[in-house]
Order: structure tokens, then sequence, then C-alpha cells
């Protein structure tokens, strides 16, 4: 399971800028890394953990602005085509999940 998170939020005073830093700086202490500048991305084991993600997001989310959350699996996930320039780049897997016996 994939949680994107996708965001546009002001940055007109310093205040806004603060904000939407924290809120980057926060998405990066919780997992998440940054596939494009408004884009973040964390892989979850299972429902449950997106579910957890996504209730500290929501306590995360700044008073301006919007943020969107998506959910897709790691099929839908490994479909994606990532492109640098005219350069096609190869897929990401998903993380290996850890097993405790």
């Amino acid at each position: 399971m994939w949680l994107f998170v996708f965001f546009d939020l002001p940055t007109e005073t310093k205040k806004d800028r603060r904000n939407a830093s924290q809120f980057r700086g926060s998405l990066l202490k919780d997992g998440f890394s940054m596939m494009q500048f408004s884009v973040y991305i964390r892989h979850c084991a299972s429902s449950e953990s997106a579910d957890v993600h996504e209730k500290r997001l929501n306590r995360l989310v700044p008073p301006l602005g919007k943020v969107s959350v998506l959910r897709i699996t790691d099929k839908q996930f490994g479909m994606i085509i990532n492109y640098l320039g005219k350069a096609k780049l190869e897929n990401v897997d998903a993380p290996t999940q850890l097993e405790l016996f």
C-alpha cells in the first residue's frame, strides 16, 4: 500500500512559508519521501498502517492551502511510468517487509 500526499500551500507571508516548511519536514519525519516538490509518498505494509499515517497527517495539515491524500496498492504503484526529461526511469520496488518469528 502506498500513500501519496499532494499539496498546494500558500507562501506569500513569512508565517505561510514557515507553515509549509514545517509541513514538509513533518512528512519527512513520518517516513514520507519527496517524489516531486509538492508530492510525497510513503510505503505502508498494511491498510491499518496507512490508517495510522493518515490520522497523523490529519493533525499536521496547515491552516491554509490544499492537501490531498491518495492510497494505492503496490500493484497500482508498480504500473507507474516516470520520466526524467526524455529518459524513462526504472520503477522503484516496494520495500521488503520485516518478518518477525
